[in-house]
């Protein structure tokens, strides 16, 4: 299924294709932060249709995530694995997903501040 998305302002628009059957709470630092819910896609399912000069870019600790966010509206749409090779992930904030039943959607908590 494709879904489409974006910040708040609209400046970060994307699609992601995929079956979305459950995202990810996870309780790091930045994520419990952000109130983030994840969906982990193959990085090449994620097509960032608008972005420009808005589209920022925070790393932290061993920096392999690069969490994205909106430099206008400061929402975070997705995250993305900086390694390089074919097994790159992104990872989408399913709160930034348009028209998405969120109470549908099972949620896995994971320990990110133990990982």
């Amino acid at each position: 299924m494709l879904y489409k998305g974006s910040c708040h302002c609209g400046k970060i628009a994307f699609e992601v294709e995929g079956e979305l059957t459950g995202a990810v709470r996870c309780n790091c630092s930045i994520c419990s932060c952000k109130g983030a819910l994840l969906w982990a896609v193959p990085h090449e399912a994620l097509r960032v249709l608008a972005w420009g000069d808005d589209l920022g870019k925070y790393t932290f600790g061993n920096h392999v995530i690069a969490h994205r966010f909106c430099r206008t509206c400061g929402i975070h749409p997705f995250a993305e694995d900086v390694s390089e090779g074919s097994e790159r992930s992104a990872y989408v904030n399913i709160h930034c997903i348009d028209d998405l039943d969120l109470d549908a959607v099972p949620v896995l908590d994971f320990d990110g501040r133990a990982a």
